[in-house]
């Protein structure tokens, strides 16, 4: 089945890479003008850029911190004035993850996580609103983990915030389904990319050995249901968390 996006307009943070990157390249492949959003790596955005271009995608780039609310002023209104309003918003960007000890996190720590996953959702949904709520139509969807359901030593801070993402995309999906918004999360479970090319293989292999599907997943399974949820199609389904690990959650 095919998934139309003619005629809306995405923004997926953090996008210049990974995950993000793969996500913005399918939702413009399926027809939505897409808005790529970076915060520091200018030449990496400019790379995603001209991948997405060279896929035939109508898109743009736009810089900003999505932890800010100035920056998520400004990404916004550059948006709304080359592409229109953004109607399909995809909570992607996330800050380093430092897996350590409890005793070892400082606060700091705990509070970037919350800005990654709570404030930025917040930020970002807030601004999208008005015009969602004016046109009935919209899609929220947060990038979270499967950590929500399992339990993963060392990595408080990251799953601590990552619980609170699942709340609120629980609360929002109640909140917005009178006005035709929906709202769901992407749960992967470890997907290597790019910023995972340092660790060590016998990490990775003690990971995948745990895996029932016994093989890795890629970052097409993560954007196929990015690009379900983002679709006509799923118009009845708000507040879902759908884990995508091949089947590590159910061990």
């Amino acid at each position: 089945m095919s998934f139309s996006l003619d005629g809306h307009v995405a923004l997926v943070t953090g996008s210049s890479a990974g995950l993000g990157k793969a996500i913005a390249l399918k939702l413009g492949q399926a027809g939505a003008k897409v808005a790529i959003n970076y915060s520091n790596n200018e030449s990496r955005a400019k790379q995603a850029l001209a991948e997405l271009e060279q896929q035939g995608c109508q898109a743009i780039l736009v810089r900003g911190d999505v932890t800010q609310e100035e920056d998520v002023a400004a990404i916004y209104e550059a948006i709304a004035s080359q592409l229109g309003a953004v109607d399909i918003l995809v909570l992607n960007a996330t800050g380093n993850q430092p897996q350590i000890p409890f005793e070892e996190y400082t606060w700091q720590d705990f509070q970037t996580m919350l800005d990654f996953f709570i404030k930025s959702p917040y930020l970002l949904t807030r601004i999208c609103l008005p015009s969602m709520k004016q046109k009935q139509w919209g899609r929220i969807i947060n990038i979270s983990s499967d950590v929500c359901f399992r339990s993963v030593n060392n990595f408080s801070a990251y799953v601590t915030a990552k619980n609170g993402q699942l709340g609120f995309t629980r609360s929002m999906a109640t909140e917005l389904a009178p006005f035709g918004i929906t709202v769901n999360a992407v749960a992967p479970g470890w997907i290597p990319v790019e910023r995972h090319e340092n660790v060590p293989q016998e990490k990775k292999d003690a990971y995948q050995v745990r895996i029932p599907m016994q093989q890795w997943g890629n970052p097409q399974d993560i954007t196929e249901a990015v690009l379900y949820f983002a679709s006509h199609e799923s118009r009845f389904v708000t507040g879902q968390y759908l884990c995508i690990n091949g089947g590590f959650t159910l061990m």
